[in-house]
């Protein structure tokens, strides 16, 4: 039998070493614990294990039962190779330990870094900081590194990189933030961590449904919403579900949602993704959506201050709603100002996707349309170079 190679993400044997029984097994090197865990990975009997690592039987017995201990650095360094595993779990420092711990100290300022731009209107320079941060924890996996540390943070790296895309890509190209977003579910799907699963199902049906895909975008956000461990979680899994839903004309599920958040709104403290204003813009957007035009309008009137939570890109977005409400309320003077004060905001933050809901919104607004199109003219440019 070949000595196992450095595989995928997919690789389902490589998933085993992150089983809480595998992690507790590697936290303490336990050489006896870990080679039994192989040899059940891998359906291997004793004499199977003996002639991979190059040993006796009976010489791996010993080792198995405990009476035997290998200290030598060259043949730990040796096992470790045949193993799959980075040498540090069998107590051996490797060159580039010391960089990997480095990593895991400088990646959770990183992407505390990267939300807050984000959230603050600058998604280029999250998308800027999130890329090198990702390549370095994928050829980390790749090198067979599986650490649990590691794998959280690669997932959660994937999904912001994603999200950051989400904002700064037209729709034609969000089908990469989905991608994005997929990968880091795909991680974050396999570790024991409700809340990591829940934020990855969350942001990928998101991204799903900027891409169109409404189906597997609800599917995705009603497991977010059922996986939330806490109440807030699922208020923010919960306005993103109406949301789909309303884009999707689910007219029975966007209400469903819309009330259940109605009700999170007295048990959650605010966040930038759930409070009054964004329930606000995405029950709106959804009543349109479902052909409840002047209900829509009659709500406008009603629009909760926007608070300090609200991000710049929610601000953004729901100028953009109250300018299609107005103008299906006949009120054009009122739906120039909102699109043209949400063109200037697009154009700032660099925000291709919303520009285009402009144009869409806009088209009885030659003016307002012009300015989105000379707008999304020069961003598109500058993505192309």
């Amino acid at each position: 039998m070949p000595p196992p190679q450095p595989g995928l993400l997919t690789d389902g044997i490589r998933w085993h070493w992150t089983t809480p029984r595998a992690q507790s097994a590697l936290r303490r090197r336990s050489l006896p614990e870990i080679l039994q865990l192989y040899c059940e990975i891998n359906d291997l009997t004793q004499q199977d294990l003996a002639d991979l690592l190059g040993y006796s039987r009976s010489y791996i017995s010993r080792i198995r039962t405990g009476s035997r201990t290998i200290t030598d650095t060259r043949s730990l360094l040796a096992l470790a190779e045949r193993l799959g595993l980075p040498p540090h779990c069998l107590g051996v420092a490797d060159e580039a330990d010391g960089d990997h711990r480095l990593v895991i100290q400088l990646a959770e300022s990183v992407l505390r870094l990267a939300e807050i731009a984000r959230r603050s209107g600058q998604a280029t320079t999250a998308v800027a900081e999130l890329w090198p941060l990702v390549a370095r924890l994928e050829a980390r996996v790749a090198d067979g590194h599986t650490d649990l540390d590691v794998l959280r943070l690669l997932a959660r790296a994937r999904t912001s990189l994603g999200v950051a895309l989400g904002h700064v890509l037209p729709e034609e190209r969000l089908a990469a933030a989905a991608r994005w977003t997929g990968k880091g579910l795909t991680v974050a799907r396999r570790l024991d961590d409700p809340t990591l699963h829940a934020h990855a199902l969350r942001h990928h049906g998101n991204e799903l449904r900027k891409s169109g895909l409404h189906t597997r975008a609800l599917d995705r956000l009603h497991q977010a919403r059922d996986l939330a461990p806490t109440p807030a979680a699922r208020a923010e899994a919960v306005v993103l579900l109406a949301r789909a839903a309303g884009t999707a004309g689910r007219t029975a599920a966007f209400d469903d949602a819309v009330e259940e958040g109605q009700r999170l709104l007295d048990e959650t403290a605010p966040t930038p993704l759930f409070s009054a204003f964004t329930l606000h813009e995405v029950r709106l957007r959804g009543l349109l959506g479902t052909s409840r035009v002047h209900v829509a309008a009659d709500l406008l009137d009603h629009a909760p201050n926007p608070g300090l939570n609200a991000s710049t890109q929610w601000r953004i977005i729901s100028a953009i709603t109250a300018g299609q409400v107005l103008l299906r309320r006949g009120d054009r003077a009122g739906a120039r100002e909102q699109l043209h004060a949400a063109v200037d905001g697009a154009s700032a933050h660099r925000l291709p996707h919303q520009l285009q809901r402009i144009l869409r919104a806009s088209t009885t607004l030659p003016d307002v349309r012009d300015s989105a199109e000379a707008s999304l003219r020069e961003l598109r440019a500058a993505i192309a170079a």
